[in-house]
């Protein structure tokens, strides 16, 4: 077997993680298989026990394998959460949610400006949503008007937001939706224990409600990997494209 090229400009444990993740992704190590054991990968790429324990650590943090005690390392099979966006917000069922912070904050994601965000501070509520034996699915952020009921408060805080106004009473008037590929910043590097940088899927969101003064703003992301949208148009004459002159310019009435 050639011994594998660990690249330099990596720590130990990232390099190996990488070329355990390449040998996943290309076929080497199949879905519901055991990998090598820990001591001979550690022999293969002559680095220490530990820091093979610590590259797979972070594989079983991004979902790639998973551990059995007593029968090793297997390859998990891939599984990425498709989320329908048809019905209104993406809905969640039987899904763990971790509170990570309630705090003042302005939005300050360049990309939410198409949205037209208030200017000032709002009410961030932080959140982490995963499945039951699953490893974090996503991170949610939502943003209120800081003058929002407690109630309101708790429900966001315990709850993804569709099954949050259901429980409240308070219907969706409009969605808007804005999806995006971006890298994972530091801090939600390390929520989800993967490397800084790695790539993101992300929804961006606004929801006007039933309820004066509440409206949402949010940014859901996940790695890119875990999580996929659909969405489904009926056909409609109001979807349907302008008349256009040879010229390619929408005809103009009158």
């Amino acid at each position: 077997m050639i011994t594998p090229q660990l690249r330099a400009s990596r720590s130990l444990h990232e390099s190996v993680r990488q070329e355990i993740l390449n040998r996943i992704q290309n076929g080497t190590y199949l879905p519901n298989l055991p990998i090598p054991s820990t001591a001979t990968l550690s022999s293969e790429f002559g680095v220490s026990p530990i820091t093979i324990k610590r590259a797979l650590r972070d594989l079983r943090a991004i979902g790639a394998v998973t551990a059995i005690a007593g029968k090793g390392t297997f390859v998990k099979e891939p599984r990425r959460f498709l989320i329908d966006l048809s019905d209104g917000i993406a809905r969640w069922e039987t899904v763990n949610v971790r509170l990570i912070s309630i705090a003042n904050e302005k939005i300050s994601d360049p990309a939410m400006e198409m949205f037209n965000p208030p200017g000032g501070a709002t009410l961030c509520v932080r959140k982490m949503i995963s499945f039951t034996g699953e490893p974090p699915l996503a991170y949610d952020a939502n943003y209120l008007s800081p003058d929002v009921d407690e109630a309101i408060i708790d429900e966001f805080a315990a709850r993804p937001v569709t099954e949050a106004l259901g429980r409240l009473g308070i219907r969706i008037r409009n969605i808007s939706y804005l999806i995006d590929a971006s890298t994972a910043a530091r801090k939600v590097a390390e929520v989800f224990a993967i490397p800084n940088g790695y790539p993101m899927l992300r929804r961006l969101h606004k929801v006007t409600t039933t309820k004066k003064g509440l409206t949402i703003f949010g940014i859901l992301q996940a790695p890119f990997d875990r999580l996929s949208y659909s969405l489904n148009i009926q056909s409609d004459t109001k979807l349907r494209p302008k008349p256009k002159h040879a010229s390619g310019a929408p005809r103009q009435n009158g």
